[in-house]
């Protein structure tokens, strides 16, 4: 079973963020189950949670439903942050979530990054803004990032979108398989027993 976090920053209710959100979970669900794995997730939609992450900011610690999340988001295998774009670069809800988290929370923990914007035009935001603070903060984001414009919604642009869902779904599903993978290949095996002895 692999637990993740999916970190919803959009500001509407619905949202575009959200509906990119749940085409993720819902391709990773089928690549995981390919491989054998079942998923469990837990969604955090940050616009519900502005008030505590702000009052967390100030005291210096989580209270309740935010410190559910922060516990959940500690036990996750990995995250997946889907965030607006404001200026150019992430919303400050999105921040300020991250920013309440203790240093190392993030710590060996892939993730999927994704944003929605008006346009294309703001995609690179996810390597400018996204991945500089993941890589900071010590996660592991995987190599392809999703980036969904309006067009990309009931558009011509949909078939696109469902191609690049897709392939980031894929691409951190082998990453939290592989993890697992790893880890396991990298256990001691002494020396008598790769002998056979």
């Amino acid at each position: 079973m692999k637990k993740i976090v999916v970190i919803s920053g959009g500001l509407g209710s619905p949202s575009s963020t959200r509906v990119l959100s749940d085409d993720i979970v819902a391709r990773l669900r089928e690549s995981l189950a390919s491989k054998g794995e079942e998923l469990e997730v837990t969604i955090a939609e940050l616009r519900e949670l502005a008030h505590p992450i702000v009052d967390a900011m100030l005291t210096g610690f989580p209270t309740g439903e935010l410190a559910r999340i922060v516990d959940a988001v500690t036990e996750a295998d990995g995250l997946i942050v889907v965030s607006p774009t404001f200026s150019a670069s992430i919303s400050g809800l999105v921040k300020s979530f991250f920013d309440i988290l203790e240093m190392d929370t993030l710590k060996g923990k892939h993730i999927l990054m994704a944003a929605t914007g008006g346009t294309e035009r703001h995609s690179l935001m996810l390597e400018f803004a996204m991945r500089p603070l993941f890589s900071y903060l010590g996660a592991l984001p995987v190599r392809t990032a999703i980036f969904a414009a309006t067009a990309d919604f009931g558009g011509p642009g949909v078939g696109s979108l469902g191609r690049r869902v897709k392939a980031g779904a894929e691409e951190f599903a082998n990453a939290l398989v592989g993890s697992e993978r790893k880890a396991a290949a990298d256990e001691f095996v002494d020396f008598a027993t790769l002998l056979g002895n």
